[in-house]
């Protein structure tokens, strides 16, 4: 996760609190090889399917290390009113990476709606 403290929830998503938000690089799937697991590293979106198959073959239980967008906090897939609310009220305290948050927040949503059947 690129971001500590992301499982918080977005009703609490404050993120300027900066030193919380940098967490060094770790080869979890490496790590999870060296443990005899199965380790997969997914870096673009259209590898989620691979490894998902990949890891559901396998003999053995499977750590998935997905890099991640740390300007993108990750979202539930059904929102409340009051949840987008707080997240917007958070980004308006002056986080210096809201541009970025909301643009690739727009698109993670867009893209999900997009792929409902």
């Amino acid at each position: 996760m690129d971001r500590a403290g992301a499982g918080r929830g977005e009703a609490d998503a404050d993120f300027a609190f900066e030193a919380s938000q940098q967490i060094p690089e770790f080869d979890y799937a490496g790590y999870a090889e060296s443990l005899g697991l199965k380790g997969l590293r997914v870096g673009r979106p259209a590898q989620i399917g691979g490894a998902r198959d990949e890891a559901l073959a396998a003999d053995r239980p499977v750590v998935i290390d997905a890099l991640c967008d740390p300007n993108v906090p990750p979202l539930a897939p059904h929102l409340s009113s009051e949840q987008v609310a707080s997240f917007m009220r958070a980004l308006l305290r002056g986080d210096p990476r809201t541009g970025r948050i909301v643009a690739q927040t727009a698109k993670q949503m867009t893209a999900g709606w997009l792929t409902r059947g």
